[in-house]
């Protein structure tokens, strides 16, 4: 306690803005890189913790273990967001990588179900049990963080560079991956070669952990914890920021989770095929985030989210129809690689929108109870719900049903929402 409340009385001047969204970002890559990096592997880890026998139930058992990760992310969320708080923004980010780093070095190690029976399983849940309450923490904490030390007038920037450095660690995962099934035998990566992702993520973590114990407290929290608390009513600036958040983040786990499997199913797609044109999507989504953000910063966070929730309602029945008549790769592409510019418009504008809605104090706890809530509402179970409504309906254009009520709901919240690009953070 003592080191986490030493951490907060770094001097502003310590670190410039520059350096320490710098190390933000980075830390932010590498805990998606240690969170997704699973779901590239799952196959093998299946074959090495649960029982062989019925492939389906071992892939089911496997996904299990995947899914509880998300269970934890809220609570992660509230206790992270309550020391970003009580301690302050960096204590949260750097206790956030310790944690990923515990639940992700032991993954390298634990003995197979064949050496140590269900004791493997239950270890690998534990240990995902821990990353999620590592991804869970780090979101609203590294947006509070990111909307306090950017310059006036560069907020929407620098806050999405958060956005861009999550789909970089999901690229560096996958890359990851994909070189290994390259060089290395499909026995090999069964016997050993799924554990080198989790090794080089344990090894490049204390590289993150250092640049963030070397950055500098936001100068607004150092400021705001010496003033008595404001009193805001904050509830309804809590459901707008949760409003702000649905679509997006339905439209993230629904075009660049559910679609790739959606292609292979009803569209006809090779996985190969499907996972290649997924992939240069998110490449797409990486690079254009952060330049949407910037324009956010220019004209507004109101018209980017109005055009992208308008957008994305009146595409996603057309795209599924489009994915579901199996049209081939190219054209599977060319309609990812359009939603990704679209879906940009959420990721560079909403984060730092949902941020501005609250004041320094309660920022950090705020966002993460407002993500947290946002992606188990509209994120979580979104592909569940899009299968759902293709075997109730037997249309496969049905889940842009889902899709589009996510944006509509997001269409509201920006009506009532206050234009904050061009003012100060309170």
């Amino acid at each position: 306690m003592t080191q986490m409340t030493a951490a907060i009385d770094v001097p502003a001047a310590a670190s410039g803005p520059v350096r320490v969204i710098g190390a933000a970002a980075a830390g932010n890559l590498l805990e998606w890189y240690d969170w997704s990096v699973y779901g590239f592997l799952i196959t093998y880890i299946g074959l090495n913790f649960f029982p062989a026998g019925a492939p389906d139930a071992t892939l089911l058992l496997t996904f299990a273990a995947f899914g509880a990760g998300f269970l934890m992310r809220p609570i992660g969320a509230c206790a992270a967001g309550w020391i970003g708080e009580t301690h302050g923004r960096k204590a949260a980010l750097q206790l956030t990588l310790l944690v990923m780093a515990a639940g992700t070095v032991p993954i390298a190690f634990i003995p197979n179900h064949a050496s140590i029976g269900m004791w493997a399983p239950v270890l690998l849940v534990l240990c995902r049990l821990l990353q999620g309450l590592s991804t869970g923490g780090e979101l609203g904490g590294a947006l509070a963080f990111l909307a306090e030390w950017a310059p006036e007038g560069r907020r929407g920037l620098y806050v999405s560079l958060q956005q861009a450095s999550t789909h970089g660690g999901t690229l560096l995962g996958s890359g990851v991956a994909a070189s290994l099934n390259g060089v290395l035998s499909p026995e090999q990566m069964a016997d050993w070669g799924w554990r080198v992702p989790f090794l080089l993520g344990g090894a490049i973590l204390p590289v993150a952990i250092w640049l963030r114990a070397h950055m500098g407290e936001t100068p607004l929290y150092l400021a705001a914890r010496r003033q008595p608390a404001a009193r805001t009513n904050t509830v309804p600036r809590l459901g707008l920021a949760i409003g702000l958040i649905a679509g997006p983040v339905a439209a993230q786990y629904l075009l660049f989770t559910y679609l790739a499997a959606f292609a292979v199913r009803h569209g006809g797609l090779a996985e190969s095929a499907a996972l290649a044109a997924n992939t240069a999507a998110l490449a797409v989504l990486m690079v254009c985030t952060p330049a949407m953000g910037a324009l956010s910063d220019r004209i507004g966070r109101r018209p980017l989210l109005a055009a992208a929730s308008v957008a994305v309602l009146l595409a996603a029945g057309p795209a599924f129809a489009c994915v579901g008549a199996a049209p081939g790769i190219g054209t599977v592409l060319a309609i990812q690689a359009g939603l990704a510019l679209v879906v940009a418009m959420f990721h560079g504008a909403g984060p730092v929108a949902v941020a501005e809605l609250f004041p320094t104090q309660g920022r950090a706890l705020l966002v993460s109870v407002a993500y947290g809530a946002g992606v188990a509402l509209a994120g979580g179970f979104a592909p569940f719900a899009a299968t759902w409504l293709i075997g109730r309906t037997g249309s496969t254009t049905s889940p842009a049903l889902y899709l589009a009520a996510a944006c509509a709901i997001t269409a509201l919240a920006v009506a009532r929402m206050p234009e904050t690009a061009h003012g100060q953070l309170s």
